[in-house]
């Protein structure tokens, strides 16, 4: 047993991130641990990322939550891909799909395979996606839960969830023990910290409460109350790789077919994202201020509405980067107290999921040994990173000229690392996941896909299926997969026979 054992946790700020902190800390640690959240009604949230990738499903297995009473409270559609549009050209579109695509054969990953089927058809062979369930589900709005297609080793359906974010932190709060989690109304005005070793002691309260703790979590959002207004952690700009630094969100009637996936369409500056709930879409518009204005970026998200609007646009300012350092002492930042990514791959939600996860593995005693501090902060750099490559290939990877803002993207100079990687699969077929990034090398492989970048060769392994057996082993995984997929109700009907959401 631990001779200083942390009793005490204070988090400031609620909403998702500090809500689910508390849930699975709570979960996690057991009943030995006191928590104390810390927020006030007058401090909004920023809550619009409403769209999550199927990490999410692991906070539900270990909070022991039913994946239908929750889609209800959340008001939640399923989510089996991301849709970019008019990214690479004007008129093209493509997916990032979650889930395998087709399947290896020995070593050799399918893509090689297909790859030499392409390159021998031409454009009568198939494309990446007819190997995809996801895709294919997409492609006529269905949805089914699946675990494997039929008989076959090929793995069935894996989703995520759009959801109502402010509703999903009110559901992570209602399932908090109020005998372990201790809610504070107030804002805070100080934060004292000890004279000997620079730990924080306190937080003072406007309302002159004094609360005390052994571990603070920095849930304060893009202010970042105690990591940088107290411990000056510093912040790196990723604006020269990331060139958009605003948001303007709106919610609109939801409109038919409700899709179960979510859009993410190029605009002239940025980019506007479409994402289905059961009582409405949200709606944004990420765009780069140096080559539009608010009120232009606001007329092009309400001209793209596929619905009547329903409240008033609301513009967010952002700068994308990271802290330099996320745990510093006794102090932990996590959601956007630590860094802000756009939502362009929906990783927000799973970034606070990933940082709690983290900090329950190396979690310390109150002396806060540095060795686990680094450690932390070593592994969230590097998933910080490694998710900012992914999203400047988005950007960077594209042949529109069209505009003053897609020239200034094409011009980007790349993160190192991310052009030996893009070269090395345009050359060889090839992608590898680096350690534990978070994107799969079936996410490469589609975005890169889909951004125009074709691989110029495929393993030679590849050449030694005959041509019978390879139009056989391709053509029976796209049999397996519209067989499947004919037997899933429509996204729509299968939400309302399962979690249809009361009021």
């Amino acid at each position: 047993m631990q001779a200083n054992p942390i009793q005490r946790v204070v988090i400031v700020g609620g909403g998702t991130a500090g809500w689910m902190t508390a849930a699975l800390l709570s979960r996690a640690i057991g009943p030995r641990l006191a928590i104390t959240l810390v927020e006030s009604d007058e401090i909004g949230t920023v809550g619009v990322g409403e769209a999550t990738i199927p990490q999410i499903r692991h906070v539900n297995a270990f909070l022991g939550i039913d994946e239908d009473e929750l889609m209800r409270a959340v008001k939640g559609t399923f989510k089996l891909a991301i849709q970019f549009n008019d990214w690479r050209r004007i008129g093209d579109s493509y997916l990032h799909a979650f889930g395998d695509i087709g399947l290896p054969l020995g070593l050799v990953p399918f893509q090689h395979y297909w790859l030499r089927d392409r390159q021998e058809r031409g454009e009568a062979a198939p494309d990446l996606w007819s190997y995809s369930i996801n895709a294919q589900a997409c492609a006529q709005h269905r949805f089914g839960r699946l675990d494997r297609i039929g008989s076959s080793p090929m793995t069935g359906t894996r989703y995520a969830y759009h959801l109502d974010a402010g509703l999903y932190g009110q559901y992570l709060r209602q399932r908090c023990d109020p005998r372990q989690v201790r809610r504070v109304e107030g804002k805070v005005v100080d934060v004292k910290l000890r004279e000997d070793n620079g730990f924080i002691e306190s937080l003072q309260l406007q309302g002159g409460e004094r609360v005390e703790g052994d571990l603070f979590i920095d849930c304060s959002g893009f202010r970042g109350l105690l990591i940088e207004g107290a411990l000056k952690a510093g912040y790196d700009d990723w604006t020269h790789w990331l060139p958009c630094d605003r948001a303007v969100a709106v919610p609109s009637e939801r409109v038919a077919p409700m899709r179960p996936y979510t859009q993410a369409s190029a605009r002239a500056a940025g980019w506007q994202w479409r994402i289905p709930l059961q009582h409405r879409n949200g709606n944004g518009h990420v765009f780069c201020s140096r080559f539009i204005s608010d009120d232009e970026a606001t007329a092009t998200l309400l001209a793209h509405l596929d619905g009547e609007a329903l409240a008033e646009p609301r513009v967010l300012r952002f700068t994308t980067g990271a802290r330099r350092r996320f745990w510093i002492r006794n102090c932990v930042a996590l959601g956007l107290a630590s860094g802000f990514m756009e939502p362009l791959e929906s990783t927000s939600i799973h970034m606070i999921q990933s940082g709690i996860s983290r900090l329950i593995s190396l979690f310390p005693d109150r002396h806060c040994d540095p060795a686990l501090s680094d450690e932390y902060n070593r592994q969230t750099r590097f998933e910080y990173e490694r998710i900012r490559d992914f999203l400047v290939l988005h950007y960077r990877a594209t042949e529109r000229d069209d505009t003053a803002f897609w020239r200034h993207c094409r011009s980007i100079a790349l993160p190192e690392g991310l052009a030996e990687r893009i070269e090395l699969f345009r050359r060889s077929g090839q992608v590898f996941r680096h350690g534990e990034e978070l994107f799969t090398e079936v996410g490469w492989l589609q975005v890169m896909l889909g951004q125009g970048i074709v691989p110029q060769a495929w393993h030679p392994a590849a050449d030694g299926l005959p041509a019978a057996e390879l139009e056989g082993f391709l053509g029976n995984m796209r049999t397996l997969i519209q067989r499947a997929v004919a037997t899933f109700p429509e996204h729509g009907q299968f939400v309302a026979t399962h979690c249809r959401a009361m009021g």
